[in-house]
């Protein structure tokens, strides 16, 4: 049975799903889950690119970060540095941070125990070998958290693909937005909302939503801060992600949903799926598109203080780079005008670039039982840029 076949087998025998249920099945089955399908989704052959499909460089430069990190650790006392890469697919990241460690930095690589958490059992199997020589490092690959972390966890464009609830402000109240069928299409239909928390968390946020207006609200993107938390001993938290504070994100350009799919790099296209066309397009071809939207950090924030966590610092991904180096990053072939010297160049370009990578995806970095470190990561500082140009 395709996994179509079976989400309207479901919604025929049980009712209409959540946009948070549909996300779930479409992203995570168990079998036929987009996630859970192939060992990697990203990169020329995927789907879409990740900062750490454009190269080792983006691996390389957070490896300055954790350094940091383990070196503040170690000076109090803890020889060895968990390192926990939460949504780490095939292990591509944490071989090119293991990479650099080895290169530049070998305190931290001999004392990093890596976990890899991964859903996929099909990518999970890929991680040996994606790691190579690197293999003793890993002390495990798992599909959850290890119950205690000394050290740092790392997510990296894993906040934005959980699932999300779809609400909308009518004339009668706040509303949830439901997939449910006309013949075998999917339709979404306004209902009732399926849980408390959805209208108790958009009041936390003191945010006045007007009649119309629609977006989402992801409980499982807290829920996972929440957890980070209480796993973490001692450490860090470092995420990655396109979003946006709540008075952005609830207002504005966002009035309207930030539901988004990626399938063979095309934004939002569902024209060759019979069921869909002209239909919402992250609803089509369920299992064989990624589906995402933008994260809320205001609640991100809250949640991490709430559960004893120190923000210790909040930016974007250009300056997180450029904090760590990345305008002295060279290459390391002889020839500058090399085809690897240019490759490099391009690169740095596509990671730092404003309206791309560069400005799109935030950083948050947290940290419990560290005090508030100044890390290097949030230590870029244009107008000093600027006045050395």
């Amino acid at each position: 049975m395709s996994l179509r076949a079976l989400i309207v087998q479901r919604i025929r025998n049980h009712g209409p799903l959540t946009t948070a249920a549909f996300m779930d099945l479409a992203l995570y089955h168990q079998t036929l889950g987009y996630y859970t399908r192939a060992p990697r989704r990203t990169g020329r052959a995927g789907d879409f690119y990740t900062s750490v499909d454009v190269g080792p460089q983006f691996g390389a430069l957070l490896a300055t970060q954790l350094d940091e990190m383990h070196r503040l650790l170690a000076a109090t006392g803890s020889p060895t540095f968990d390192l926990v890469e939460v949504g780490a697919g095939n292990g591509q990241l944490g071989r090119d941070l293991l990479d650099a460690a080895q290169t530049t930095y070998p305190e931290l690589y001999t004392a990093t125990r890596l976990t890899l958490v991964e859903t996929s059992a099909a990518a999970r199997a890929a991680q040996p070998a994606t790691l190579g020589r690197h293999r003793a490092r890993l002390t495990a690959s798992s599909a959850a958290m290890p119950d205690q972390v000394c050290g740092a966890i790392l997510a990296n464009e894993l906040l934005d693909a959980l699932p999300t609830h779809a609400v909308t402000m009518t004339s009668e109240g706040l509303r949830e937005i439901y997939i449910d069928l006309a013949g075998d299409r999917f339709v979404e239909r306004i209902g009732p909302l399926s849980c408390p928390e959805l209208a108790a968390y958009l009041a936390r946020l003191d945010v006045a939503l007007a009649a119309g207006w629609r977006g989402e609200v992801n409980l499982a993107a807290a829920d996972w801060v929440r957890r980070a938390a209480r796993r973490l001993q001692r450490g860090f938290v470092v995420l990655i992600d396109y979003g946006h504070t709540a008075g952005e994100l609830y207002s504005g350009p966002h009035d309207g949903s930030t539901l988004t799919t990626f399938r063979r790099h095309l934004v939002g296209s569902n024209g060759d799926d019979p069921y869909q066309r002209g239909g919402p397009a992250w609803l089509a071809h369920p299992g064989e598109q990624d589906i995402t939207s933008h994260v809320d950090l205001t609640t991100l924030r809250a949640v991490a203080e709430e559960e004893g966590l120190e923000v210790l610092g909040l930016t974007d991904q250009s300056h997180f780079l450029l904090g760590l180096g990345a305008l002295n990053e060279t290459d390391s072939g002889t020839d500058p005008d090399g085809v690897e010297a240019v490759r490099h160049r391009l690169a740095l370009k596509t990671l730092l670039v404003p309206g791309g990578l560069g400005s799109t995806h935030k950083v948050m970095l947290l940290g419990k039982q560290v005090g508030t470190p100044a890390l290097r990561g949030c230590s870029f500082n244009p107008r000093t840029a600027e006045s050395h140009a």
